[in-house]
């Protein structure tokens, strides 16, 4: 493809609009579905496009993708009407509450040849990059241990409990490191509110001897955003509440090994990877793009976001 993909972006709510807002910047912005037509014209006329209907879109040859910032319980019907008109997509997370909508919308893709990408945009942003760079290049050593903790109070949703809401974040990211799904998944769900899970643990073995958790709330007096990955040489831990973004990723060689006399310690200072502040999302849909124009797969393919629905609903 010679020219920039046209994509038309499906919902303009709270997230919805950051993408018309994101596309319309990287020159990429066709046109804008909602079902408020005030709110679709709205974003329309504010970024120079039209405001269409979901099939108009979807009949129309001239736009090659969509983005859906949907509901997610609308995401594999739109997205296999895209797929029969060869248009590629983008589903924000996650993709599907079921395992059969996710795995329909995988099998549909890879019928149709075109890209399917789970919007985990965690993934793309720099300091999580820094943190794959760092496992590929072994000098953690061999990974043993993934943890991520995603805590604060709010939000409170009707269709998600605070696994479906936050979950899906910290575990692409345990997909992405490991590079495989799990084989045991061991939930430990708690309730304030009386309904839905509002905190939980999920414990995750991978085999191998690789072993993860997850720790999400949205009932926590307390803000954490911390992601650790332990390994034999070193361990890494990305806090993303440190304003400081040369500080935001710490390498740590601590080691331990056993003697004659028992166990001895080794403590070392902090090292400090310096990476670049960016715009995740921005640098998400650039990939998405890219993967449009070359055929390249994604870093968050419709593999990997079936695996975080199979998880999520393992875990429920």
């Amino acid at each position: 493809m010679s020219k920039k993909p046209r994509i038309a972006v499906f919902g303009c709510g709270y997230w919805g609009r950051n993408h018309v807002r994101t596309l319309a910047e990287l020159g990429a912005l066709a046109c804008v579905v909602d079902q408020a037509p005030e709110l679709a014209q709205e974003m329309a006329q504010k970024h120079g496009v039209e405001a269409l209907d979901a099939n108009e879109v979807i009949a129309d040859p001239s736009i090659d993708a969509i983005v859906m910032a949907l509901p997610a319980q609308f995401h594999a019907e739109t997205a296999l009407s895209a797929f029969k008109a060869g248009k590629h997509v983008f589903a924000e997370k996650p993709i599907a509450l079921s395992v059969d909508d996710a795995a329909a919308m995988v099998d549909a893709a890879d019928a149709a040849g075109k890209v399917l990408m789970a919007g985990h945009i965690l993934r793309y942003h720099n300091a999580f990059r820094s943190i794959m760079q760092l496992v590929e290049a072994g000098d953690l050593g061999d990974v043993k241990y993934v943890q991520s903790h995603r805590l604060g109070f709010g939000k409170f949703h009707v269709k998600f409990d605070a696994l479906w809401d936050l979950a899906p974040h910290d575990l692409s990211l345990l997909l992405s490191v490991v590079g495989r799904g799990p084989e045991k998944i061991s939930p430990i769900p708690a309730s304030v509110t009386g309904g839905q899970t509002d905190m939980a643990h999920v414990h995750l073995d991978f085999g191998q001897d690789v072993k993860g958790h997850i720790y999400v709330s949205r009932h926590s007096p307390y803000v954490e955003r911390r992601f650790t990955v332990v390994g034999s040489k070193a361990m890494v831990v990305w806090d993303d509440m440190e304003p400081d973004w040369n500080k935001k990723v710490s390498m740590h060689k601590h080691s331990v090994s056993q003697g004659d006399a028992g166990w001895i310690f080794s403590k070392q200072d902090p090292q400090y990877i310096a990476c670049e502040a960016g715009m995740a999302l921005t640098d998400e849909l650039q990939h998405f793009m890219l993967c449009i124009e070359t055929g390249e797969k994604p870093l968050t393919d419709g593999a990997q976001g079936l695996d975080v629905v199979r998880i999520l609903n393992a875990a429920s």
